[in-house]
């Protein structure tokens, strides 16, 4: 990786990826970066394609001090764990060019003044629109979109080749008023013990926020639809059994207080999540982070989880998250549709 004074050009529009997703990179696939800690605008050269940093002292966390150059330090030292995650799915970028205290907007399609080797995604929405979604493919593409301002990434769950069939079934377990990160965890273990009964291994990670995360990984096969009719029906049966900690109900003014929200609706066709060690724009710069269920009965504080701490625990853990990128153990769902 080399530094230059000259921006590369933009160049033509990519074509859209239509194949296979990759297998999960190692870790030595993976160029360490180093952002520059001394100028204000920054042209790095790595593997050959020529990515343009700028505003890199500009403070995206007033309070703490955090810069954009914090910002792509941490995606670039995460890069190894985080790229397998995100290949060949359609990102929806959610742009905070001025950090996380200002103004922020959704953007989907990729910019049309971007770099040649930054793929695309085309998904064709209900609109009759053709929506050319940027990918992160690479270490480059990875930066270049952290670049635009996106603090998260929030990625499609199937890949580009055909993105109505996701890899996973999950729930955003989100706590109403009067409702702690206590009763996330406490909600997380029932939603565990459930989704166990029919033979499932789910995997959970913080949102980051003020929740958690709870994935499957499923056979590839069922549309969105029915895996979203699926987490429907289940969080309908857990708010039943456990009406005193579990709420179902997607209307904010309806739900009762002190529950948890078991969240199914972020299964629809074209929702997003935070991506597994996606930054979060809130205070501390929280990560939401893979855990275990060790750690999630045990207890632990969303602050535990930063862009100082991540890291090194990646190194150290490695990826937790690593089953559901794997072609083994993933569960039949198509059998219980």
């Amino acid at each position: 990786m080399a530094v230059k004074k000259k921006a590369s050009r933009a160049g033509a529009l990519a074509r859209p990826v239509k194949k296979a997703p990759r297998r999960p990179a190692r870790a030595g696939a993976v160029p360490q970066v180093e952002i520059p800690r001394d100028g204000r605008d920054a042209t790095l050269s790595i593997g050959g394609k020529d990515v343009e940093l700028t505003n890199l002292d500009k403070v995206f966390w007033p309070v703490e001090g955090y810069t954009k150059r914090d910002l792509l330090q941490y995606y670039a030292d995460i890069a190894s764990v985080i790229l397998p995650h995100l290949r060949d799915r359609a990102i929806t970028m959610k742009r905070y060019p001025h950090g996380i205290t200002g103004e922020f907007f959704f953007m989907k399609r990729a910019p049309e003044h971007r770099p040649a080797w930054v793929e695309t995604c085309s998904i064709m929405h209900k609109s009759k629109s053709l929506i050319a979604f940027p990918l992160a493919q690479d270490v480059p593409s990875l930066l270049w979109l952290i670049n635009l301002g996106c603090i998260d990434l929030n990625q499609w769950y199937g890949t580009c080749d055909d993105p109505d069939r996701p890899y996973y079934l999950h729930f955003d377990l989100d706590p109403g008023e009067g409702a702690g990160l206590g009763k996330v965890l406490e909600t997380a273990c029932i939603v565990r013990t459930a989704l166990e009964e029919y033979g499932m291994t789910p995997l959970v990670k913080t949102s980051g926020s003020s929740g958690v995360h709870v994935y499957v990984p499923i056979v590839r096969g069922p549309l969105q639809k029915a895996v979203w009719t699926f987490a429907k029906a289940l969080a309908k049966r857990l708010e039943r059994k456990h009406p005193d900690i579990i709420t179902a109900e997607y209307r904010i003014a309806d739900r009762p207080h002190g529950r948890v929200l078991v969240d199914y609706n972020q299964n629809a066709w074209g929702r997003t999540l935070a991506s597994v060690y996606s930054v979060r724009p809130k205070p501390r710069a929280t990560v939401s982070t893979p855990v275990t269920w060790d750690e999630v009965e045990r207890g632990f504080r969303m602050e535990d989880f930063t862009i100082e701490s991540v890291p090194a625990r990646a190194r150290e853990l490695g990826d937790l998250w690593q089953p559901l990128l794997e072609p083994r153990g993933r569960f039949p769902l198509a059998t219980l549709l």
